[in-house]
């Protein structure tokens, strides 16, 4: 059996990028549903709150909940899939966080994907913020995930 990290309590969002680490990532996913989706990887924090000498930079994690939590879902969870329209608004995201050049929806996926666990494919390396480097070749998969807003 292979060590497994629950990511039930990490505040941010991350990637986990699919790598035969040997370690199984596990998050709360899809709502009030509780879904425990799992994936052997590479987990790497992304856009999450710091202060750096005068700057703040913002994790899109509230949005993110917002979205789901809001008009669009309703805390449901979406675990029946997402649409080509939660696609675009995520995409959306992901350019607002400066992601996009990196990460992009994994459209072929989206009834896979719900809430806090979303498929996305990672397209290049960061080069503006090195977060992540040597996973090439590329595009690869890689699932964006974040607190579950049971």
């Amino acid at each position: 059996m292979k060590p497994k990290v629950l990511l039930y309590e990490y505040l941010g969002l991350g990637l986990i990028i699919p790598f035969p680490s040997g370690v199984i990532y596990s998050n709360q996913a899809g709502g009030s549903t509780c879904l425990q989706p799992e994936l052997e990887g590479i987990f790497v924090p992304l856009r999450n709150d710091h202060f750096f000498e005068g700057q703040l930079m913002v994790s899109p994690v509230e949005a993110l909940m917002a979205y789901f939590d809001g008009e669009a879902w309703q805390g449901t969870g979406a675990t029946g899939g997402l649409t080509e329209h939660d696609a675009d608004m995520l995409d959306q995201f992901l350019r607002s966080y400066s992601l996009s050049d990196v990460l992009r929806i994994d459209r072929s996926r989206l009834r896979e994907s719900c809430e806090a666990w979303i498929h996305v494919e990672v397209t290049a390396e960061e080069r503006k913020i090195p977060t992540f480097s040597g996973f090439g070749a590329y595009p690869r998969t890689g699932v964006l995930t974040w607190p579950n807003t049971d």
